[in-house]
């Protein structure tokens, strides 16, 4: 009997689901240690980033904005590293590295590329919250990401030649009766 084959798309809902998750409970008690503040201020800096300051601060619709632009982000990130997995051979190497790799590039990405075309319109500064930062990023986000990769692609290589698969596939195939 062989194994259930895995659903990408279901593996990809959980596993935006889980790193969004980390990555916005991270980003709570990062917030609510340093600053004494509410976890909303934080959907509502995410929403600011779309809306601008004044009308994320002053809606309430903006702490559901903020959540939603935040979880497809994760999911974005997900889908991307999902896409990338089984093209790029080095990624199942070491998955510790990998998510590692991955989360200093999800930090790069959001910091230097999107953050900056945004209402918030900052670049980062160097420091130890962005060491802390990125190590949420690698903790919440690179790490998960790359042993849910590893887990899902890993049954799916039966042979290092294809065509071996192939061929195997067309003799079980040719091998069933037909009924008549």
């Amino acid at each position: 009997m062989q194994p259930k084959p895995k659903n990408f798309l279901l593996t990809i809902l959980w596993a935006g689901l889980l790193v969004g998750y980390l990555d916005i409970t991270a980003a709570i008690f990062n917030f609510m240690f340093n600053n004494d503040g509410s976890p909303r201020l934080i959907f509502r800096y995410i929403a600011s980033a779309a809306f601008g300051q004044k009308r994320a601060y002053s809606e309430s619709s903006m702490i559901a904005f903020g959540a939603l632009f935040h979880f497809l982000v994760a999911y974005s990130f997900t889908i991307f590293f999902f896409i990338i997995y089984p093209r790029l051979k080095f990624l199942s190497r070491n998955r510790f590295i990998t998510g590692f790799v991955y989360g200093c590039f999800v930090w790069c990405i959001m910091n230097l590329l999107i953050v900056p075309n945004t209402y918030l319109s900052r670049f980062p500064t160097l420091g130890w919250r962005m060491f802390l930062q990125v190590g949420i990023l690698i903790l919440a986000i690179g790490i998960p990401l790359s042993y849910i990769a590893y887990w899902f692609y890993s049954g799916r290589r039966t042979s290092n030649q294809p065509q071996a698969a192939i061929y195997n596939e067309i003799k079980t195939i040719q091998n069933e009766k037909i009924p008549s």
